[in-house]
């Protein structure tokens, strides 16, 4: 994968990173903080779009067990816990950051302030991988990269098989396949569905890779060598 300084690099950067359980990683937080200042440093542009992590499962489980709720409500629940992460996100990055969090892809402004733009969740039935792939195209970007847990995408649940293989490649079409095309509320795929038809449609490609060591991440920015599974 290639990098060009011409165009911002988008992540989705996964909230069981932001949030794993109980409160925020500050750790996570220090470590990619650390890594985008230098990259930008180096003349590179970025665009943060933040998932919900635990909260938006724990508010979306309390309120389906409380009552019967439309799934659309269960939703802008999810949706409200990735906007707090990325103001989260947005304040740590304030000094190079815009001073707004992207709360629709369709609304990106014409002129950046600073070199970094924070994203979240949209509207009922988009996830924040949908998001970082909306704006990526907007943007002129022919790739996502996604962090997350998990190191690749497996031929098999590997919570299920620990015997299952890892993928390198995998084309847009099989890995579909895999995971079907619908989206659900809190539903946990290495990368959302709706996302993964909209760049099947587009031509673009997706990084799936493990951001619990970010030493990956580096190497991948200064490479272009994947630790992960690339789709396309």
């Amino acid at each position: 994968m290639q990098f060009p300084k011409s165009k911002p690099i988008v992540i989705s950067v996964g909230g069981s990173l932001i949030i794993p359980n109980g409160g925020p990683n500050v750790a996570f937080l220090k470590a990619l903080e650390l890594l985008i200042r230098k990259e930008v440093k180096n003349g590179h542009r970025f665009v943060l779009v933040c998932g919900g992590g635990k909260p938006a499962r724990h508010y979306i489980d309390a309120g389906a067990q409380i009552h019967s709720l439309d799934p659309e409500d269960l939703d802008w629940i999810g949706i409200h816990a990735t906007r707090l992460n990325a103001h989260l996100f947005r304040t740590i990055l304030r000094d190079i950051a815009h001073p707004n969090v992207i709360k629709s892809p369709l609304s990106l402004p014409k002129k950046w302030k600073g070199k970094v733009l924070v994203a979240a969740g949209w509207k009922p039935g988009w996830s924040t991988d949908y998001v970082a792939a909306r704006i990526a195209k907007r943007l002129g970007s022919k790739q996502v990269i996604n962090l997350s847990n998990i190191s690749y995408v497996y031929e098999e649940d590997p919570r299920k098989n620990p015997k299952a293989k890892p993928l390198e490649t995998l084309s847009w079409r099989d890995y579909r396949q895999m995971v079907g095309d619908d989206w659900s509320p809190g539903k946990s795929a290495p990368f959302d569905p709706v996302a993964s038809r909209f760049c099947a449609k587009y031509h673009m490609s997706a990084a799936i890779m493990n951001g619990e060591n970010l030493d990956r991440l580096a190497k991948l920015l200064k490479t272009g060598v994947l630790e992960g599974t690339y789709l396309a």
